[in-house]
């Protein structure tokens, strides 16, 4: 579905260079605003190292891409300030002592002060008491916050009142596919127009794997372009593989380990971003 605030994804000849080789390499896309995008591959194919470059994370080596009107490798910044990442390893780790409602707070909190529109969830300490303006301009932003909050959990997926403890639930208690939705909310708090959702199908069921893309598939069709790397794509997906396709891509993809520690260099250069 096109929406107010879904972008085309589109690259030609994308490729990507590290320190160990090729992480991925001729990678073309052509994906409409609000479409649900599927990178497929089997692990250690830099399908990670793609969803990163998509999303401004990573400089390709080679090719272009465009997200909505920006241009990569040249507008990393501007993709970036439009596009969210969600269970990405290395890069969106949740703390698993941290309850739900403490990282929904911290992440309102850093919107506050990077993202420009979202304030404080609550009054801060020690500021006494609020001229009756002021307190009511706080208190409508604490109210704006709430909602933008309770309208990512919704999109999400992620029903608080059947978790253990409601939001105050660590993160180390919750199922691995309510840690998945939970991350989702996160990103989707700054209302971004392209979401990228890394590892979507590892270790879940069937029945799991399909509640996953039920969400994924509902969020595309709200209007945010949906990026999300798998082992197995859905038939409704655009499929982008990363898979080797000659002799010399499968010699440099054959270790396991390279999409892992490219993930990790991607994260130290780029994880300021």
């Amino acid at each position: 579905m096109d929406g107010p605030n879904a972008v085309a994804v589109s690259a030609e000849g994308l490729g990507l260079k590290g320190p160990r080789g090729w992480a991925f390499r001729g990678v073309d896309i052509d994906a409409k605003p609000g479409a649900l995008v599927a990178v497929e591959g089997p692990s250690g194919s830099g399908r990670t190292c793609l969803l990163l470059t998509l999303t401004g994370r990573m400089r390709p080596t080679e090719g272009a891409a465009s997200v909505g009107p920006f241009r990569l490798p040249k507008q990393l910044s501007a993709v970036r300030r439009i596009s969210s990442l969600a269970h990405v390893p290395g890069v969106t780790d949740l703390d698993p002592a941290l309850t739900v409602e403490e990282h929904l707070r911290e992440r309102a909190l850093l919107q506050r002060r990077f993202g420009g529109s979202l304030r404080t969830l609550l009054r801060p300490r020690g500021m006494g008491v609020l001229p009756a303006r002021a307190e009511s301009r706080a208190w409508g932003r604490a109210a704006a916050s709430r909602l933008r909050i309770d309208t990512a959990l919704a999109a999400s997926g992620l029903d608080r009142e059947a978790l253990p403890k409601g939001t105050r639930t660590a993160v180390r208690d919750l199922e691995r596919i309510e840690a998945l939705r939970l991350s989702v909310a996160l990103a989707l708090i700054g209302r971004p127009r392209l979401l990228g959702v890394d590892d979507t199908d590892l270790k879940l069921s069937d029945a799991e794997r399909t509640q996953v893309w039920d969400l994924l598939r509902s969020v595309a069709e709200s209007g945010t372009t949906v990026v999300a790397v798998c082992s197995e794509a859905p038939k409704d997906a655009v499929v982008v593989s990363t898979a080797p396709r000659d002799e010399a891509d499968e010699q440099s993809s054959e270790n396991p380990e390279t999409d892992k520690k490219e993930t990790a260099d991607a994260l130290a250069e780029a994880g300021r971003a």
